[in-house]
């Protein structure tokens, strides 16, 4: 098997990626929230450039696939209309940021999010995957997800912290940015090709960043309802958007606030019967990651996402079938991991896609017909 091609950037919306199935376009949601009127203009600019779906991904960020190259200028005329546009493409790549997505209106973590989007400019020159967590809600929920520098609550009040590292900096909520500018352009003298996020040079980072310890980690979101609304679960984070149209419209929701969880929260939003989306917190598929899988991706050698809705349910804990060994829907590690193979699957116990598997050349057949307990 050849070597899959790890790209070193992320789709943006100006700067989309080809794929098996044409362009994907990534929008990056201010806040990690899009109104109501915007969340269903997107649905509709899914269905009338896209595959008719719209991704979540790791990140909190949605993205259209499917895209014609000759459709991509009318897009982003649209995505401007919808004001989810960035107007200039350097300032895209820079808005990397996520937000813990239970925040109020005015709060701290709003106040810090929309501070560092208002200083993007201000940042050096960073690697193209480099990014920012704002985590200072009252339960910290973003640490297993990716980012290079954390501002996080402590039990002394707020914190700055190095990805990697166990500890942070104590900071005020006034000079929270001042001092994450200053960790980043530490980091900018500090890296070096082979060393594009910061837990790559964690070791060489000086005391002073560290010291103070973060809250523990709260409990993961499940879909159901919450103070702020409805959280709704999307399965391999794959929205389909008339459905989610519908969703917005019917529950009164004011707003669609993304997570990296594959959950969405519908602000304001009543919990009404949507059978397009996962509304119980013990359905295996919250559990189960599939890449698009083969053919809409090129380097998938394997279709995925049919084999993971078969065995979700039959397979204890965590699941994870990747189309290649690149594992794009899941970093971390699973119970499971099925690995594309010029046509079949090798597998993988508690370790990631690119780990050295304890079977190969496995069929569908066989796979349907195995005991993973």
């Amino acid at each position: 098997m050849s070597a899959p091609i790890v790209q070193g950037w992320c789709p943006g919306a100006h700067r989309p990626m080809m794929s098996g199935d044409g362009l994907v376009v990534r929008v990056r949601p201010r806040l990690a929230r899009l109104t109501a009127e915007q969340a269903m203009g997107l649905c509709d600019l899914a269905a009338r450039f896209g595959n008719g779906t719209i991704d979540l991904t790791n990140r909190a960020n949605l993205q259209l696939r499917g895209v014609a190259e000759a459709d991509h200028q009318p897009l982003l005329a649209e995505l401007a209309a919808l004001k989810l546009l960035d107007a200039e493409p350097g300032i895209e790549v820079r808005r990397n940021i996520l937000v813990s997505p239970l925040y109020q209106s005015g709060d701290l973590t709003a106040k810090l999010t929309q501070e560092l989007i208002d200083r993007l400019a201000e940042l050096p020159a960073l690697p193209a995957k480099f990014g920012f967590a704002i985590d200072t809600g009252a339960q910290r929920l973003l640490a297993g997800d990716s980012a290079d520098i954390r501002l996080e609550t402590a039990p002394d009040g707020l914190i700055l912290r190095a990805d990697g590292a166990k500890t942070g900096r104590l900071v005020q909520e006034a000079d929270a940015i001042d001092q994450l500018i200053c960790l980043a352009t530490w980091f900018a003298q500090t890296y070096t090709p082979e060393t594009r996020r910061m837990s790559r040079v964690v070791s060489a980072l000086p005391s002073e960043w560290q010291g103070a310890a973060s809250e523990p980690i709260g409990a993961p979101l499940q879909p159901g309802a919450c103070d702020l609304g409805t959280l709704y679960g999307a399965a391999f984070g794959q929205l389909p958007a008339r459905a989610l149209k519908e969703l917005i419209a019917h529950s009164g929701a004011q707003a669609l606030r993304v997570t990296p969880w594959r959950l969405i929260l519908l602000e304001g939003g009543a919990a009404i019967p949507a059978p397009a989306f996962v509304t119980g917190g013990t359905d295996p598929l919250m559990t189960t990651d599939a890449c698009p899988g083969a053919p809409f991706c090129p380097q998938a050698q394997v279709e995925t996402r049919d084999i993971a809705r078969a065995l979700a349910a039959r397979v204890p804990g965590s699941l994870h079938v990747s189309g290649c060994s690149k594992g794009c829907a899941r970093m971390g590690p699973a119970d499971v991991t099925l690995i594309g193979n010029a046509g079949r699957f090798d597998l993988v116990k508690q370790g990631r896609a690119g780990d050295e598997p304890c079977q190969t050349g496995l069929t569908v057949e066989t796979l349907m017909n195995m005991d993973f307990t």
